[in-house]
C-alpha cells in the first residue's frame, strides 16, 4: 500500500463518536442505586432505633452524621481513582488502569488506621460537647464501632471508582446493594434481640452497619482480586500513588469544606430560628438527599465519559459530554422544583408530627418553595465539578468552594438571619446564591479551557 493510500485512509477513518444519552443513562442507573442504598443504610438505623426514644435517636442520627464526617475526605481522595481509570482505560491501558485500584485501596487502608487510632480519644472529645449524660455514652459507642469499618466503607468506594471508570458502574452497585440488604437484617437482629441475639440497641444498630460494610467489602475485594485479566498486572509504583494524591486530596478537602458549611448552616443558622425551622431544615436535606441521586448518578456518569474521551485524546467532544449530562441532570431537577412548587405541605407530611407539627409544615412549605430555585444550579454546579475533577482540574474547584462557601454563604447567611431579620425564606434564599454563584465560576473555568492543558496521566506510550 502506498503512503498517500495509507493517508487517505487515515484521514477517512471515524474518529470516536460523541456521547450518546442512551450511554450515559446506561452508566448512571447502577450509580444512582448505588447512593440510593448508602442514603438506605443510614436511614435504617435511624428509624429502627427510633422506637427507642430521643435520646437513641439522637446519638445515632448525629453519631451516623459525624462518622460521614471524618471519612468524607478520604472518600473524596478516592472519587480521583475513577479520573485516572477512565483516561486510562480510554487509552488501552487496562494495566495502568488497574494499579489505581489499588492505591485506591491504600487510601482505605490508611484510613482504617486513621480510625483506630482516633477511636480510643471519642469520648474525650464528644465531651467537649454539649450531649446529655445518655446521648453521649451512646453516641461513643455508636461512633467507636462504625469506625472499626470505615477502611471497609472507603475500599468499597475505591473499587467502585475504579470499575466506573472503566465503564462498568454494576459492581459497585452490587457491593451497596448487598451492604444495604445485610444492614437493614442485621439492624432487626441486633438491635432488638431477635434470632436469639442479645437486645444490643444504638451499639447493635452501630454494630450491624460495620458487619455489612465489612462482608460487602470483603465480598468486593475478593471480586477484585480475581477479575484480573491477562496483561492487567503490573507492579505498582510509588511516583503513581502520590501523583493521586496530587489530585485526590484537594478532591477530599473540596468535599469537606462544603460539608462542613453546610453542617454550620443548619446548626447555627437555622438552628438559631428555634425548633420547628431546624427540624423543617433536616425534612428538606431528606428530601433532597433523594431526589438529588439521580443527578448525582448522572453527573458521576459524564464525568467517566470526560475521562474516557480525554484519554482516547478527544478532547473536542468533552464539551459536548457536559452539555448532554448537564441538560439530563438539569430537566431531572427542574421536575423535582416544579414538585417543590406544586405540593410542599403534602411532601412534609411525613416529617411534620408532634407537637410542632402546624409550625414545622408552616415553614417547611416556604423553604421547599425557596430550594425548587436552586435545583438547576445544583445540577450545574455538579455537572461542571465532576467534569473538572475527571480532566485532572481539582485545586481551581477547591478553591472556589473555599472561597465562596466560607466567604460569602456561611457569613452572608449568619448575617442575614441574626442581624437582618431574614428568618427562615432569607436562609434559604443564601442556599440558592451560592449554588447559583458556584455554578458562574465553574462554568467560566471549564469554557476558559484549562481543562485542556492538566495533564493527569503522566505520558507514557500507549499500549
Amino acid at each position: 500500500m502506498s503512503a498517500d493510500a495509507s493517508t487517505l485512509m487515515s484521514a477517512e477513518a471515524p474518529g470516536p463518536a460523541p456521547a450518546s444519552l442512551k450511554t450515559l443513562l446506561t452508566l448512571a442507573w447502577p450509580i444512582i442505586i448505588s447512593r440510593a442504598s448508602q442514603t438506605v443504610v443510614s436511614l435504617s438505623d435511624t428509624l429502627m432505633v427510633a422506637p427507642l426514644g430521643a435520646a437513641a435517636l439522637a446519638a445515632t442520627a448525629t453519631g451516623a452524621v459525624n462518622a460521614f464526617t471524618l471519612l468524607i475526605l478520604p472518600m473524596g481522595i478516592t472519587f480521583i481513582v475513577s479520573s485516572f481509570s477512565a483516561q486510562l482505560h480510554g487509552r488501552g491501558d487496562l494495566a495502568g488502569a488497574r494499579r489505581y485500584g489499588w492505591y485506591g485501596l491504600g487510601v482505605a487502608a490508611a484510613t482504617q488506621v486513621a480510625c483506630l487510632l482516633a477511636i480510643p480519644f471519642l469520648g474525650q472529645v464528644l465531651g467537649l460537647l454539649p450531649y446529655e449524660a445518655q446521648v453521649h455514652q451512646w453516641m461513643t459507642e455508636y461512633m467507636a464501632l462504625r469506625l472499626v469499618s470505615g477502611g471497609a466503607a472507603i475500599g468499597i468506594e475505591a473499587l467502585a471508582n475504579y470499575y466506573g471508570g472503566l465503564g462498568r458502574t454494576r459492581p459497585g452497585m452490587v457491593a451497596n446493594v448487598v451492604a444495604m440488604a445485610l444492614n437493614v437484617f442485621l439492624n432487626w437482629v441486633l438491635i432488638f434481640g431477635h434470632l436469639g441475639a442479645p437486645v444490643m440497641g444504638v451499639a447493635g444498630a452501630a454494630l450491624a452497619s460495620t458487619l455489612a460494610t465489612w462482608a460487602a467489602f470483603l465480598g468486593f475485594a475478593w471480586f477484585f482480586w480475581t477479575d484480573a485479566r491477562a496483561g492487567e498486572k503490573a507492579k505498582l509504583r510509588a511516583r503513581e500513588f502520590f501523583r493521586m494524591l496530587r489530585f485526590g486530596v484537594p478532591s477530599g478537602f473540596n468535599w469537606f469544606f462544603e460539608f462542613l458549611a453546610v453542617i454550620f448552616f443548619i446548626n447555627v443558622v437555622v438552628a438559631g430560628l428555634g425548633t420547628p425551622a431546624l427540624a423543617a431544615m433536616n425534612a428538606i436535606f431528606a428530601l433532597n438527599s433523594v431526589s438529588f441521586m439521580p443527578a448525582f448518578g448522572l453527573t458521576s456518569a459524564g464525568a467517566i465519559l470526560v475521562g474516557q474521551a480525554i484519554g482516547r485524546s478527544a478532547k473536542d467532544l468533552v464539551p459536548g459530554v457536559v452539555w448532554l449530562t448537564a441538560r439530563t441532570a438539569g430537566t431531572w431537577q427542574v421536575l423535582v422544583g416544579l414538585v417543590y412548587l406544586l405540593v410542599p405541605a403534602a411532601l412534609m407530611v411525613p416529617f411534620a408530627q408532634g407537637e410542632h407539627a402546624a409550625r414545622m409544615t408552616d415553614i417547611g412549605v416556604r423553604m421547599l418553595m425557596v430550594s425548587a430555585a436552586w435545583q438547576v444550579f445544583d445540577a450545574a454546579s455538579l455537572t461542571l465539578a465532576e467534569s473538572l475533577r475527571a480532566a485532572g482540574d481539582t485545586l481551581y474547584p477547591l478553591l472556589a468552594r473555599l472561597v465562596i462557601a466560607w466567604l460569602v454563604f456561611v457569613p452572608g447567611s449568619y448575617l442575614t438571619v441574626t442581624r437582618f431579620g431574614g428568618g427562615d425564606v432569607g436562609a434559604m434564599a443564601w442556599l440558592v446564591v451560592y449554588l447559583a454563584v458556584l455554578s458562574a465560576v465553574l462554568w467560566l473555568r471549564f469554557s476558559s479551557g484549562a481543562w485542556r492543558h492538566v495533564q493527569l496521566v503522566e505520558l507514557e506510550p500507549a499500549p
